[in-house]
């Protein structure tokens, strides 16, 4: 049983014997707008720590839309060759716009992040907010 992407994600099916220059060697990008990022997300003590691979990706080209519950990560992998699609013999890399929407398991402060890129592995450090943080504030006439 094929499962089937989710809404607005792509997926790749590959066709064919594998022999070269066959045309059944294609790889079919089906209807849809972004490729799905895989993540890691884990907790510390007081943060909640995402990490996605996005090798070919140069920082700048990557968006961080980060909210108290939800953590968007989206960019683009551009492709800087040119090959003949009749030469590959297997094409499995994907080149094109990927997005991932993460829901968070708790509230994080979206003023107190950290993002870092290191050999292709971006990780996002975010802050968990701190429920039992108590502030005191005298009051002051004007």
């Amino acid at each position: 049983m094929e499962e089937e992407p989710e809404e607005g994600k792509k997926k790749f099916t590959g066709m064919g014997n594998g022999e070269k220059g066959s045309r059944k060697n294609n790889w079919i990008e089906e209807e849809s707008e972004d490729a799905e990022l895989a993540v890691d997300v884990y907790q510390t003590e007081g943060d909640i720590i995402i990490q996605t691979m996005v090798a070919g990706v140069k920082p700048e080209d990557l968006e961080l839309s980060i909210a108290r519950d939800i953590v968007t990560i989206s960019g683009k992998r551009e492709e800087s060759r040119n090959v003949d699609e009749e030469n590959y013999f297997v094409k499995e890399l994907y080149w094109g716009k990927f997005s991932r929407t993460i829901s968070l398991p708790q509230e994080i402060e979206p003023e107190e992040v950290d993002a870092t890129e290191r050999h292709g592995l971006v990780t996002i450090k975010l802050q968990k907010v701190d429920k039992e943080k108590k502030n005191t504030i005298k009051v002051r006439s004007i």
